[in-house]
């Protein structure tokens, strides 16, 4: 790094976690960023179903301003004009529109951050634009993605777009780790209810509640639907602030891991839910996709499981010192590999890869090659 840098984030949200991965993927990052030196702004904007939620209004690592509306948005244009690097992340109300203003402000590099790449991907083959239109891929100096692998390819060769990098989700190490508590639950789930999961939710932890009548569950999260039959033994907890998810996992034997289908199909997609638990020490069993070895192998950082009777197994015949080893192995590489500061510096090598590759550029054309 040659010198601190000045960044500007529109995000979806960072002052509220509530119904949203988002938000601590942002607080781990923007920390790391802090920690190295960078000045960061984040701009959100203020809806009323994050601002009745708000767990973290007042950060400390960087400045958070909210903005109205897109008219709103103009009382920004200073900063986004004069950074060092401006970021738009997916899911952004307004996402398109954001973008283009942005492009025009901006004479400092742009990026977008897409913390749902394969859903994106898929929203843009239907043509829907949530979070972008396919004509601004190539706009962006550096396309950040949470999804590695094979689909970076794509988005340059398919997409247009200049340069994609993987930027994975990661973990506050300070935040999260193991709190000494007793254990409560023998498996327990966190996570926000999305249709596409929900089978394997039922697969993977309802099913094996009902056959396991004397074990403990839980699953905490909000917008389950009311419908769902939970079997007694399932504890559910509508809504866990983050400061609360270290005792989370704390309190349980195995913490359960469910991917979204469209991640699973593009693999190279962990969730922040898997490097929390593995920051503190939960032993994890969850579903297979391709990458994962990775990041976190099965059977020495992890447990995969395909069906029920993968989970009745395991909670019925795994001796704590094998549970315990996946848990310490999980723990070491996630503090390792995938905490905020280390995705922060790779966040600062992709922007200043895309900085030299702006200065090029402008020498060929000073130059009129």
């Amino acid at each position: 790094m040659t010198k601190p840098l000045d960044i500007v984030v529109l995000g979806l949200s960072l002052s509220s976690s509530w119904g949203n991965g988002h938000a601590t993927t942002y607080r781990a990052l923007l920390r790391g960023l802090a920690r190295l030196g960078h000045r960061v702004t984040f701009l959100e904007r203020d809806v009323p179903w994050y601002a009745n939620s708000r767990d973290l209004p007042d950060p400390d690592f960087c400045a958070l301003h909210l903005y109205a509306d897109l008219d709103a948005l103009a009382a920004h244009a200073p900063a986004i004009r004069d950074a060092d690097a401006v970021i738009v992340g997916s899911y952004v109300p307004d996402g398109p529109a954001v973008i283009d203003r942005v492009v025009e402000t901006a004479r400092g590099v742009v990026a977008f951050y897409d913390i749902d790449t394969p859903v994106t991907l898929a929203q843009l083959a239907r043509g829907e634009t949530q979070s972008l239109e396919a004509r601004q891929i190539p706009l962006f100096d550096v396309y950040l993605s949470f999804t590695g692998g094979p689909t970076l390819a794509r988005l340059e060769r398919d997409l247009g777009a200049r340069a994609a990098r993987a930027l994975y989700c990661s973990v506050e190490a300070d935040a999260y780790a193991p709190t000494g508590e007793a254990p409560v639950w023998d498996l327990g789930y966190l996570g926000t209810y999305s249709p596409d999961r929900q089978p394997t939710l039922e697969r993977l932890l309802i099913e094996p509640a009902r056959r396991l009548p004397k074990k403990r569950f839980v699953v905490a999260g909000p917008q389950y639907p009311d419908d769902i039959a939970w079997p007694p033994n399932v504890d559910r907890i509508p809504h866990l602030p983050p400061a609360d998810h270290p005792s989370f996992y704390s309190r349980q034997l195995w913490t359960l891991n469910v991917t979204r289908a469209d991640m699973i199909a593009a693999g190279f997609s962990p969730s922040v839910r898997l490097f929390e638990a593995g920051a503190c020490g939960a032993a994890i069993v969850g579903d297979f996709w391709e990458g994962l070895d990775d990041l976190l192998p099965d059977g020495e950082a992890m447990i995969v499981a395909h069906a029920t009777d993968d989970v009745v197994r395991l909670l019925t015949q795994t001796p704590d010192a094998r549970r315990e080893a996946i848990a310490a192995d999980a723990r070491a590489r996630t503090l390792a590999r995938h905490t905020g500061v280390a995705r922060a510096r790779e966040l600062v090598a992709a922007l200043e890869e895309a900085q030299a590759a702006r200065a090029a550029m402008t020498r060929k054309k000073v130059a009129g090659l």
